[in-house]
């Protein structure tokens, strides 16, 4: 792995977004950042055609002019930039390969909060086990501590009923990295019950409530004693995940979730939780691939 950062950029102002915060994390990690425009990308309206000499024109300048922004904002960066042929979500997927991450830009829900996860993003995802952050445009107005994305704390949402040392590594270190708190979550729902009036005991959901916080805590506690540095709260809820995620992480620097690596050919490639996340979240959402 080279520790480098992979960003793509199309012209639009989410990914503009997404390179400043990309840029960010590379000088957070000490890693070069590169730049990625896919010739293939579907471009902002009024911008020449793909595959024609106008287009790699402005492709070409595109990239000029956000490499020289950066090193003017950050003399310490390492950036290169570059434009490929072919799918963007090949493309970005292969240029990521040997990446610490890929960032993408994803656009908000009009007057909605949220996302609208494109088809680029859709078929970014399953197509790497790299970590894929995505980045609303608003985050590039957001004020930074001293230039980097430190100031606000990092949310993950754990199902202790699945494998998750892959996320639980990418948030801790990332966690360690900021020198911010990190939020673990852990919700769950109780079955549904047969029979008019039917409810549970209250006594039976405190043991419920005692024995999930029981088990996120012996789930983070090998992550604990790795980064004793590491301010954490860990909360188990009653609760539907993804909306306590989007509500949790509603003023967060990072929302990290899992998804299931899939061999198969069919069926959804992002679980249900990762998908609401990722289109309705404030925040950057870090979609982190597991076994």
């Amino acid at each position: 792995m080279n520790h480098s950062i992979v960003v793509g950029l199309d012209g639009s102002t989410e990914s503009t977004a997404a390179v400043h915060w990309a840029a960010r994390e590379a000088l957070l990690r000490d890693a070069p950042l590169h730049l990625v425009h896919a010739a293939d990308w579907s471009s902002p309206l009024g911008v020449p055609a793909t595959g024609t000499a106008a287009g790699r024109e402005w492709a070409e300048a595109l990239l000029r002019d956000a490499v020289d922004e950066l090193r003017r904002l950050h003399d310490r960066l390492e950036v290169r930039a570059r434009s490929v042929d072919g799918r963007p979500a090949v493309s970005l997927a292969t240029a990521a390969a040997s990446a610490d991450m890929l960032v993408l830009g994803s656009r908000g829900l009009g007057t909605l909060t949220g996302f609208v996860l494109g088809s680029v993003g859709l078929r970014v995802i399953p197509a790497t086990e790299r970590p894929v952050i995505l980045v609303r445009a608003h985050e590039d107005a957001l004020p930074h501590t001293e230039g980097l994305h430190t100031d606000r704390d990092i949310v993950v949402g754990i199902d202790i009923g699945r494998p998750c040392d892959a996320l639980l590594d990418f948030a801790f270190e990332e966690a360690s990295r900021r020198r911010c708190t990190l939020h673990a979550l852990l919700t769950w729902t109780f079955p549904p019950l047969a029979g008019y009036g039917a409810a549970y005991d209250a006594s039976l959901q405190e043991q419920m409530a005692d024995s999930m916080t029981v088990g996120l805590d012996d789930r983070l506690q090998p992550w604990r004693d790795a980064f004793p540095s590491v301010d954490v709260v860990a909360r188990a809820t009653v609760g539907h995940a993804a909306e306590q995620l989007v509500e949790t992480g509603a003023e967060a620097g990072l929302v990290v979730v899992g998804r299931r690596i899939r061999q198969s050919s069919v069926g959804a490639h992002i679980g249900p939780v990762a998908h609401a996340v990722l289109h309705h979240s404030r925040a950057p959402v870090a979609v982190i691939a597991h076994r």
